[in-house]
């Protein structure tokens, strides 16, 4: 949690692992960027390193996460899994070769009552701490630990993507970017599910994003969120695919007008719910997945069940 001794030993860790992977710092000689958090009245810190490219001028790909808690409890899919993969993610990126630098942002106080709130780190770090160049593309993870809900082993390894209505060049992008096998996507927009972490202080300044989540489960903010129960095998999966669409997305002009995501929408839920799809429409009351309406109705349904 802000300002406790255990945020205090996350923060030295991360210090610690940015350095050891050879980040160098964002801005200035630490990978640490203070604000002062007056709701905490403490200092809230954000971990920030970067992979330099080969064209230090040009906006960069951004990879993000938090890293507080909500209680005093191990939080581990929320959101140490996260920061995990990120970490990961940014270990295999070192030996890739990139035009644009990748920055690897772990954010603090994201949870309430920082929640979209002037305290927020990921608020702070781009309203205060980013510099000129801004960002071509962000990709922010949050709950990305677990198995998907629905009691089916068909769906366990799920992966939901939001934000591909930020950029015209994003539906092409996913379709052609390499992904696992064994993570089945699904790809929405971002208004039926909302803002639901530090994607929004990049949605709002108009960067193309994707925000990836496997939604909430039932240990969600709750001190039964530890390590043991984490889906390590699709955490690997995610990291993996996290890797491709850095790459892909430091290599591609995100400058194109909006395009209409309905019928790709549907056919990735197709896809990765498969043969379950007619349960889960009968469950729903739903008789059909054909039109924006009938996909909304579906996330509304969807969360409604804990989803």
């Amino acid at each position: 949690m802000v300002g406790s001794a255990g945020h205090a030993r996350a923060r030295a860790y991360l210090e610690r692992r940015l350095g050891e992977l050879g980040l160098a710092p964002y801005r200035g000689d630490s990978y640490a960027l203070s604000y002062r958090n007056p709701r905490a009245r403490v200092e809230s810190h954000n971990m920030v390193g970067v992979l330099p490219g080969r064209e230090r001028r040009l906006p960069p790909v951004l990879i993000g996460a938090h890293y507080d808690s909500v209680i005093a409890a191990p939080s581990a899919d929320d959101n140490a899994a996260a920061i995990a993969i990120a970490l990961s993610a940014a270990e295999v990126l070192t030996a890739t070769d990139r035009a644009r630098d990748v920055v690897i942002a772990l954010f603090d106080a994201e949870e309430p009552p920082y929640f979209l709130g002037p305290a927020m780190g990921s608020i702070r770090f781009c309203e205060d701490q980013a510099d000129a160049r801004g960002f071509h593309a962000a990709i922010v993870m949050d709950l990305v630990g677990h198995d998907f809900a629905l009691p089916r082993p068909e769906v366990a390894n799920l992966l939901v993507a939001t934000g591909i209505e930020s950029s015209g060049a994003l539906p092409a992008l996913i379709d052609a970017c390499p992904r696992p096998a064994r993570l089945p996507l699904a790809v929405v927009h971002n208004d039926v599910v909302g803002d639901m972490s530090d994607h929004h202080a990049f949605r709002v300044r108009g960067v193309p994003y994707l925000f990836l989540s496997c939604g909430r489960w039932a240990h969600y903010h709750r001190e039964t969120d530890t390590p043991d129960r984490l889906a390590w095998g699709k955490m690997a999966l995610i990291r993996d695919y996290l890797v491709s669409l850095t790459g892909a997305l430091a290599e591609t002009d995100l400058a194109a007008p909006p395009v209409d995501t309905t019928a790709m929408e549907i056919r990735y839920l197709e896809a990765a719910l498969g043969p379950i799809l007619p349960a889960v429409l009968a469950l729903l009351r739903m008789s059909s997945l054909k039109t924006r309406s009938d996909l909304v109705r579906l996330a509304i349904g969807l969360q409604s069940l804990g989803v």
